[in-house]
């Protein structure tokens, strides 16, 4: 009987850290979503590189003050570096370079679900690398998810033929590529310091090589109009959804695996299409819907076959 009871109780917390996780992924696909159209709506006074160097050196800067706070903070090991200059470099330089000066040639709707696009990526990796399939489940639910968005990027949806279209979804595609090498290397990656304690410096790496390159291609920042618009966007996008959302992708995503987590970040693109409808009035057609309705049924099979699994 004791056994039984201690067995329920056992059960009941697993469960109950279960919905933990998930409802931690829940916020960081709100906020990232949430992001992509205040990034488009700081573009109007601010060059996208540089953009870029204040959202990294805001977290930075506030991370850098937790993670001492909480008397965490050390310079990363030797067998720390790898996943310092992974993070830094691909997820969050690359990633956000790429996309910033993508937005400029693209709408946020289709630049998000692009960005997304790592399901597809991260589906070859393992292939590739493990030499392992998904199961048949899981390939339906990616097959549906990227049957969307191939629906959204057909010529009955975008004009090809427009200046930039092609170099800013390219720009895209390999952004999505370079934050999938990160997912998968998140979770093979034999931590040391915590996920926490290295992202002050996953920061710091993404900010000094985003800076030289927002001097070299857009000059210093004279033209910046600062406002406060702009600077509770800075704040949004920096603090709150850069860093909050990057511990919790780090140190959640580890504790799925690199398809559910994927397939679950397929729901930012959702929530910047919404947002981007709410605040920059865009217009949704009807070929953009379906292939929208498809990404989201894709990505809710892939998360309701991981808790199936689990």
């Amino acid at each position: 009987m004791m056994t039984a009871q201690i067995t329920s109780m056992t059960k009941g917390k697993e469960r109950h850290r279960g919905y933990g996780l998930w409802l931690m992924l829940t916020l960081m696909v709100l906020l990232w979503g949430l992001s992509w159209p205040a990034m488009k709506i700081a573009l109007h006074d601010i060059p996208p590189l540089w953009l870029g160097t204040l959202r990294f050196l805001t977290a930075g800067v506030c991370l850098f003050i937790l993670v001492g706070y909480k008397k965490q903070l050390a310079l990363p090991s030797r067998k720390d570096l790898p996943i310092v200059l992974s993070v830094g470099g691909l997820q969050m330089l690359a990633f956000t370079a790429l996309g910033l000066v993508a937005m400029q040639y693209t709408d946020v709707s289709r630049a998000a679900l692009l960005a997304y696009t790592t399901p597809l990526w991260g589906v070859l990796f393992a292939g590739i690398i493990n030499k392992s399939l998904p199961q048949k489940k899981q390939l339906l639910a990616l097959c549906i998810g990227i049957a969307g968005i191939a629906i959204i990027c057909s010529p009955l949806e975008i004009d090809w033929s427009r200046q930039g279209m092609v170099k800013g979804n390219l720009f895209l595609l390999l952004a999505a590529l370079c934050w999938s090498v990160v997912i998968f290397h998140v979770k093979q990656h034999q931590w040391y310091l915590s996920p926490l304690a290295l992202a002050p410096w996953q920061m710091l790496f993404a900010t000094l090589p985003m800076m030289l390159l927002a001097v070299k291609f857009e000059g210093w920042p004279h033209g910046i109009r600062w406002s406060p618009l702009l600077c509770a966007l800075i704040f949004f996008i920096g603090p709150i959804a850069t860093s909050v959302c990057f511990v919790i992708s780090t140190s959640y995503g580890r504790k799925v695996s690199g398809f559910t987590l994927s397939n679950f970040t397929l729901g930012v693109p959702v929530i910047g299409v919404i947002s981007s409808v709410i605040f920059l009035g865009s217009q949704l057609t009807p070929v953009f819907l379906s292939g929208l309705t498809l990404v989201f049924a894709g990505a809710v099979m892939a998360i309701a076959f991981s808790f199936r699994d689990a």
